[in-house]
């Protein structure tokens, strides 16, 4: 990814500065520990990044993609006197990605993939397939082939983000019916606890439009879908069902007879 020199140069300093006054060592600690990060943290607020992202695409104005993936790649490898990235800096630069996702194309997530191989943690990944990905694959349906060679690829985190980008579609009302199928059979066996999370949480929102496919899919693959995986699933499924049962129950106690007082 193109980082040196252009237009992104200036943006890029006037937002690290930004959040560098924003920075709060209590929190930065708090931050790393819960992400279990080897990165250097500020300890900015996300909806504060949010703002200053905001800001910084104000002043801009509507950019190319290639200036997009710029910025961000100019904040993503940013270093600290201590020579490591900082965690604000690339959260930043995910933020960008998201709120410019209009500006890029299938093709330019190939440098959105780079990101995603160096992310390693939920916290960068999920904000990138939830609302960058996705926004790129719902308009250009050559990412679609995209997101099919990550759904098989190695590494943990490009699976996760395959999976995750069909929740704004499942939520909407207009789910992928053969990615999910398929995203879902793929995954079933996996190991990894944010593989199952993820799954389990696809599957909960699809249980909101389309119980009887959650249903299913849980009966076709049995004992191989993981217990996380399963509960996670069946948590609204399962809270619906008590709530049916507490309604059917006051019913019959509206419906039952009054005995007379002895």
């Amino acid at each position: 990814m193109n980082t040196a020199g252009g237009a992104s140069a200036r943006p890029a300093e006037d937002l690290r500065a930004a959040l560098r006054a924003l920075a709060d060592p209590a929190r930065a600690d708090q931050q790393r520990a819960y992400l279990h990060s080897d990165l250097d943290h500020l300890g900015v607020r996300v909806p504060d990044l949010r703002h200053c992202v905001t800001r910084t695409r104000r002043v801009l104005g509507a950019q190319a993609g290639s200036a997009v993936l710029a910025l961000a790649g100019a904040l993503w490898s940013a270093q600290e006197g201590s020579g490591k990235p900082v965690y604000d800096d690339r959260r930043a630069a995910v933020e960008i990605l998201v709120q410019y996702a209009g500006a890029l194309d299938a093709a330019d997530l190939e440098d959105v993939e780079t990101l995603l191989r160096q992310c390693r943690t939920w916290a960068l990944v999920d904000p990138l397939a939830v609302h960058c990905a996705v926004a790129v694959a719902l308009r250009d349906a050559a990412a679609g082939r995209v997101l099919d060679r990550w759904i098989t690829d190695p590494d943990f985190w490009l699976r996760r983000t395959a999976l995750l980008a069909l929740l704004p579609a499942i939520r909407a009302g207009r789910p992928d019916g053969d990615r999910l199928t398929r995203y879902a059979d793929a995954l079933v066996h996996e190991q990894e606890f944010f593989l199952r999370k993820a799954l389990g949480w696809v599957l909960r929102e699809t249980s909101t439009r389309d119980p009887q496919f959650v249903r299913d899919w849980l009966t076709r693959h049995g004992s191989r879908v993981a217990p996380l995986t399963r509960r996670e699933a069946l948590r609204r499924l399962t809270r619906k069902e008590d709530q049916d049962r507490g309604q059917r129950r006051r019913a019959m106690r509206a419906d039952a007879p009054v005995l007379p007082r002895r």
